[in-house]
C-alpha cells in the first residue's frame, strides 16, 4: 500500500505585530506549531454548501478571534 502525501499549498499572510504577537502567544502557551492552529482555524470555519448562500466575512473573523484568545 502506497501512502498518500499531502498536497500542500504554500500561502502567506500578512498580519499585525499584535497579530503575530498573539499567535505566537497562543502557540507557546498550548505548545502547539503555527501551521497546526492555522489549519485547526481553517477546518473549524463553517462553510454552507448550499449555492447563493452568502457568509458574512465579519463573523468568520470574529469567529478566528475567538478561538484565539
Amino acid at each position: 500500500m502506497v501512502k498518500k502525501k499531502w498536497a500542500v499549498k504554500r500561502l502567506t499572510v500578512n498580519l499585525t505585530a499584535t497579530e503575530t504577537q498573539k499567535l505566537s502567544q497562543y502557540c507557546a502557551k498550548t505548545g502547539r506549531p503555527i501551521n497546526d492552529v492555522i489549519r485547526e482555524l481553517l477546518r473549524s470555519l463553517k462553510v454552507d454548501s448550499a449555492e447563493g448562500s452568502e457568509i458574512s466575512p465579519d463573523s468568520k473573523v470574529s469567529e478566528l478571534v475567538g478561538l484565539l484568545v
